[in-house]
This record gives C-alpha cells, structure tokens and sequence, in this order.
C-alpha cells in the first residue's frame, strides 16, 4: 500500500462540511513564500476547536503522527512527524495555514502529511471525496488557531 494512502486512511479523511460564500475555496488558496498570508474566512479561528479537529480520528488525526503534549489525555500519540510542542516558536501563522493547508508546497512531494484543505490529495481518492478537501476553511482556521497557542516551555 502506497504511503499516501497510508496516511489518507490513518487521517480518517471524511471530506469538507459546509463551506460558506466568503470562504476562500481551496482552488483559490495562494502559496507566496511558502506561506498562505489570507485567512481563509471571514471568522477568526477558535483554539478550542482547533485541538478537537486535531485530536478527531474523523477529521485532522493528527496525533496519529505527532505528539502534542499538552493532549497527552488523548491516546496513540504518533511519531512520524516532529512533536508539534513549540511548533508556534518554529513557524508563523501564515506558515501553519499554508503547511495545513498542503504541507507539500511547504515541505515537498515527499511529505505523508495529508493536503487538508485542496483537492490535489493523490490517486484513486475515494468516490464519496472526490471534489472535497478534507476540512472546511473553518477546521483549517481553527486547527492554525491551536497550533499558534503551542509555544515552548522554559
């Protein structure tokens, strides 16, 4: 099996639920110096629900390759990727937006981490996602506003 869609399966990859018309979709998304600089809406994003996109098997699964210890209640902490303790001191809002996003036009084509909000997301994609990315521009907004609370401890 395809490391991709290793990964896809693990994410618990269950496509977008309801967008909304100032959102920005996830064809129009612009990459500039890897770094998505523009909210994608018109909300801002709410770390609570960020951490529960995180931790939802159904939606982000992140932990199912990163450790986040400030979860640590959360079960099957990952190590695939880096632990994104501290990741708010390593990277920029508009850096985490753009790596949610599609961490392969951060990182490269290489990368296992799945395109959260694009619909370029590999081969052979399941027909009921076909079309959809696999959060809403809110999830990603979200999901950037918990990331950017996660700075390192002294």
């Amino acid at each position: 099996m395809d490391r991709f869609l290793v990964c896809a399966v693990v994410a618990g990859v269950l496509g977008a639920h309801g967008a909304t018309a100032s959102d920005i979709a996830p064809t129009d998304v612009k990459f500039r110096d890897l770094s998505v600089g523009r909210s994608l809406t018109d909300v801002p994003g709410n770390p609570q629900e960020g951490a529960k996109v995180l931790v939802d098997r159904g939606l982000g699964n992140c932990l199912a390759c990163h450790v986040v210890t400030p979860l640590e209640k959360e079960q099957f902490h990952g190590n695939v990727g880096p632990s994104l303790d501290g990741v708010a001191d390593r990277w920029s809002v508009d850096e985490l937006r753009a790596i949610v996003v599609d961490a392969k036009q951060v990182f490269s084509e290489q990368t296992v981490m799945p395109a959260f909000y694009s619909l370029d997301y590999g081969i052979n994609p399941r027909k009921d996602l076909q079309g959809k990315a696999i959060l809403t521009a809110q999830q990603v907004e979200d999901v950037v506003a918990y990331l950017s609370t996660l700075k390192e401890t002294e």
